[in-house]
């Protein structure tokens, strides 16, 4: 792992700067500072039917400070209205402060490795492309390779890691630190806060969680392992209103 002058970040992962970061507040929403830009995105299909792409919807005016919707009651989303205080809804965070690749499995391939934490699963489905990543990344062939790599850095929630097996080195893109609101009409239902770019979560006790370049924050509050996504808004079918 390599370290920041004070938080731990995953190894790929760069922080982003530290003026913008995300508290999450006890029994309230998630508090964004630094104005990081914030805008919806739609997972759409490709020819075979499975997640292509996040396409751009609508873009949100950034503020130095914001309150994002953690309980899945706003109707202003993805803004807190409020509504967290007059529902009954349990926002105790759960998730672990423990790198990610603590809990991860390994599957090895010719040329790549791939890690996975399904308890971080944010339940995009990129996963799902050709004979599925956990198969992909076990077949000879750079078709193959890329197909892996691309399932990985789609992967909502960053639950999936991609390494290079000569050089134990991640296979990971920078991105640009901002929000995306995900909307997923496969499923019929409003998915996770993606937060790109490293951005460093700080738990309601101070504790800050791993830096990670790609997580998944729930907002329809129902995940068991909040503040991060475990994919319940598709199963609660979590409609956010949002245009």
């Amino acid at each position: 792992m390599s370290q920041h002058p004070i938080f731990v970040i995953q190894q790929g992962s760069s922080a982003a700067p530290d003026t913008i970061y995300i508290q999450v507040t006890a029994n309230g929403p998630y508090k964004v500072y630094g104005k990081p830009p914030l805008q919806q995105v739609f997972i759409e299909k490709n020819a075979a039917g499975q997640s292509g792409r996040y396409a751009a919807g609508k873009t949100f005016t950034s503020k130095p400070t914001m309150y994002l919707c953690r309980c899945g009651h706003s109707k202003n989303a993805p803004f807190c209205d409020g509504s967290h205080a007059k529902v009954e809804v349990d926002l105790a965070e759960r998730a672990s402060f423990e790198p990610l690749l603590n809990g991860s499995m390994e599957i090895d391939g010719p040329k790549q490795i791939l890690t996975d934490n399904e308890h971080y699963c944010g339940f995009s489905r990129f996963c799902d492309n050709g004979k599925r990543v956990w198969n992909e990344v076990q077949l000879a062939g750079k078709e193959h390779e890329q197909l892996t790599e691309f399932m990985v850095h789609n992967c909502v929630a960053g639950r999936l890691l991609l390494w290079d097996k000569d050089s134990m080195q991640p296979i990971e893109t920078p991105l640009d630190a901002e929000i995306w609101a995900v909307e997923d009409p496969g499923m019929g239902c409003s998915g996770p806060l993606m937060v790109r770019g490293g951005i460093r979560v700080e738990s309601g006790d101070g504790t800050s969680y791993e830096i990670r370049n790609r997580q998944a924050l729930c907002r329809c509050g129902m995940s068991s392992n909040k503040p991060f996504c475990d994919g319940s808004h598709a199963s609660v079918k979590y409609q956010d209103g949002i245009e």
